[in-house]
């Protein structure tokens, strides 16, 4: 803990979110880290700065470990620059781009250090990387883990885009074996490509959903429990839509089998049953599911089988969201969004603001291994989203942050004000409205 001294900013507010639960409280901050939790009347030295925040929830700042900018190559699509603006907007302090969707794709040490170079200048919010593990680089997975990136993401079915092959099940577990090898992390894209089925053109929702059943990740995820258990490895499941997976999920881990996996707003909020024919800002793969299927998500987000929630924010330009479901991008654009999304329908089911940094800020740093990120404690990086739970605003795709105005939450009412966010003790954004480059770029610690 610094001494009281050397405490430049104190944050208070009659609810700080912190592992201990919700109280009131003044974060003492010292340079860029929290050096204690102090009671909420405390008081502050001469050089100390008191920023109080009232009634408003101090939470801390979110952890986004799924999120594709898409950037450099697809830059239309959207980039570093919006990306980040839109998640400091949005209360993420921290992301981890996706190795795919950008040209080239992160499967060598040299695309790695491309996109750093051209992330480093821009990034508003701390940002990492994963790599890729595709067919034929195998030899490259080492050199990459040692050059500082979080993991290794696979597909299991085609990944949408050429230049990101999905693995068969040989070099699937020719890379895990590696993987495992030296402690790494594989993210997983589970879907089996042997129960998708081709899908009719057109406009109906219901045809895109009946091409990507439930069986396709149950499939998929029981594979992957079966290699993970036999090799020792370390595996994480990407966006679950399926509730059908969860007992397997709970089951493959109560007998030991290193396995975590993390769902999605969308999957969280959105049900098939509302989605118009023709309204492609819903398409996502896996597939948003029945209102049935997304309560079972929830009892397991509830009970602690899904560690945690995170964006999957996927853009692309207006045009590729044409109304034809089976030609139309697959991705949902809510960076920005999702801790009011969230939030919305958490509360509305009786969950908590603990719950909410649980799933979207702990969750994600224990998953990467960020041992400064996740929580207000002693020690952690001075990370804060500053909320206001109870106030509501509507989504207008044109003041979001986001390179391209598509969003599935468009027009909808939605609980919780992003008020500030704060990176490191520096104030990055204030009323939706972002500062300038302040991120670093992170790597992965071999620490605790």
């Amino acid at each position: 803990m610094a001494a009281v001294g050397e405490v430049t900013l104190l944050v208070r507010s009659t609810r700080v979110v912190t592992p201990r639960g919700t109280l009131p409280a003044s974060v003492a901050v010292a340079g860029d880290r929290i050096a204690a939790v102090l009671p909420y009347g405390a008081g502050a030295g001469p050089a100390t700065r008191v920023e109080d925040v009232g009634d408003d929830a101090v939470l801390p700042g979110l952890v986004d470990t799924h999120v594709h900018v898409n950037d450099p190559g697809r830059t239309a699509w959207e980039g570093f620059p919006s990306a980040t603006r839109a998640a400091a907007a949005g209360g993420v302090t921290t992301l981890i781009d996706m190795p795919l969707n950008s040209l080239p794709p992160t499967t060598t040490v040299g695309a790695l250090r491309t996109k750093q170079a051209v992330a480093r200048p821009g990034v508003r919010v701390d940002t990492g990387f994963w790599a890729g593990a595709v067919p034929g680089n195998t030899g490259e997975l080492r050199a990459l883990h040692d050059a500082g990136v979080f993991g290794f993401k696979c597909f299991l079915s085609p990944s949408g885009v050429p230049e990101f092959p999905e693995l068969p099940p040989a070099e699937l577990a020719r890379a895990l074996t590696e993987i495992a090898g030296f402690g790494g992390l594989l993210i997983v894209h589970a879907e089996d490509p042997e129960r998708l089925t081709p899908q009719r053109p057109g406009p109906r929702y219901t045809d895109f959903l009946v091409s990507r059943p439930r069986a396709a990740e149950n499939s998929a995820v029981a594979r992957l429990i079966a290699l993970a258990r036999r090799l020792g490895a370390r595996v994480h499941i990407l966006h679950l839509s399926s509730g059908d997976a969860l007992p397997l999920i709970k089951a493959a881990r109560a007998d030991g089998v290193r396995i975590s996996a993390e769902t999605c707003p969308h999957f969280l909020t959105l049900t098939a049953e509302e989605i118009p024919d023709g309204a492609t800002e819903f398409k996502c793969c896996p597939p948003i599911r029945e209102a049935a299927n997304r309560d079972a998500l929830w009892a397991g987000l509830a009970d602690g089988t899904i560690d945690c929630v995170v964006s999957d924010h996927s853009p692309c330009t207006t045009d590729l969201k044409s109304p034809d479901f089976a030609t139309a991008w697959g991705g949902i654009s809510s960076l920005q969004l999702g801790l009011p999304v969230l939030w919305t329908e958490a509360r509305r089911r009786g969950h908590t603001l603990d719950d909410l940094a649980r799933w979207m800020s702990r969750g994600p740093a224990l998953l990467a291994g960020l041992a400064g990120k996740g929580a207000i404690e002693p020690g952690r990086d001075a990370d804060f989203a500053v909320l206001a739970p109870e106030e509501t605003f509507t989504v207008d795709p044109a003041r979001l942050h986001h390179r391209n105005p598509v969003t599935a939450y468009a027009g909808r009412t939605l609980h919780g004000v992003v008020r500030s966010t704060w990176l490191r003790g520096r104030r990055v954004a204030a009323d939706g409205t972002p500062g300038g480059p302040a991120g670093r770029l992170l790597e992965r610690s071999d620490g605790p």
